[in-house]
């Protein structure tokens, strides 16, 4: 895993996370002193496509044309980056010219309970099915998820790696935009989508299963569970998913036959 390991360091030095320094007042017993820590970065960010509104997002600052390019793709307003004529990146809005300005960007969306926030409707007769036959070593799951994902500080991340090695890691406070970062980067880096994994430190959940089917990822791991809805889309489209990838824990949840030492 030398490889793993090496190559993780050089893509983690890149502008991938921000952290910022502040004063806070920690407690220890009875006494209290002032120090300074290091949180995550957060900015606010509204996205307008070809004039028109398309999203505001709660997001670390940093790497905004991977998350752009990423997004656009998840939300089907491109199919590749050379559909995109422009992006103006400035403080707080992004601005996305495409080559097809009459293409529609509206989706249907539904509001997700609790987190403020809205994802895209999932409609799993268009969505395409996992045809690769890349497999993938539980190890390297492990391997993969003990070294990347590990959720410090709060932030979630997002691993996108073949057998050769890291090909994008990116964190973020949403485990959402941090996958869209990752892909975003590959879609730049024209990456052959079917000899991938995917590892998150969030859950797999349906956004996350639509995604990796959109993008032809075959197989997505993660160091927590899976809900009840990713893992039904994802068997009925031929996508692996693992959960809880630790040494000991590791569960297979759909499409076992990717994963070599599964039995």
């Amino acid at each position: 895993m030398d490889c793993i390991t090496k190559v993780t360091r050089d893509i983690m030095q890149q502008d991938t996370f921000q952290e910022i320094t502040t004063d806070c007042l920690p407690l220890d017993g009875e006494k209290s002193h002032r120090e300074q820590r290091s949180i995550p970065g957060e900015t606010v960010v509204a996205l307008f496509v070809n004039g028109r509104h398309a999203a505001t997002t709660l997001l670390s600052p940093g790497s905004l044309e991977e998350y752009t390019t990423g997004y656009l793709f998840a939300e089907e307003i491109i199919r590749r980056p050379e559909d995109i004529e422009s992006i103006r990146i400035e403080e707080n809005r992004i601005s996305v010219l495409t080559k097809n300005p009459f293409r529609i960007t509206g989706r249907r969306r539904t509001i997700l309970a609790g987190c403020g926030g809205s994802t895209s409707y999932i409609d799993t007769a268009s969505l395409p099915s996992i045809e690769s036959d890349y497999r993938v070593s539980s190890s390297l799951l492990t391997s993969l998820s003990s070294q990347t994902c590990s959720p410090e500080h709060g932030i979630e991340t997002a691993v996108l790696a073949g057998n050769d090695g890291i090909i994008a890691w990116y964190a973020d406070i949403d485990c959402t935009s941090a996958v869209d970062r990752a892909i975003g980067s590959a879609l730049l880096k024209q990456t052959d989508f079917s000899r991938t994994c995917l590892v998150i430190s969030g859950l797999v959940t349906s956004e996350m299963v639509r995604r990796c089917l959109l993008a032809g990822i075959p197989v997505i791991g993660s160091i927590r569970a899976a809900t009840t809805l990713a893992v039904r889309i994802a068997a009925e489209q031929h996508l692996s998913v693992a959960g809880f990838l630790t040494d000991d824990n590791l569960c297979l949840f759909t499409h076992p036959e990717r994963i070599r030492g599964s039995g």
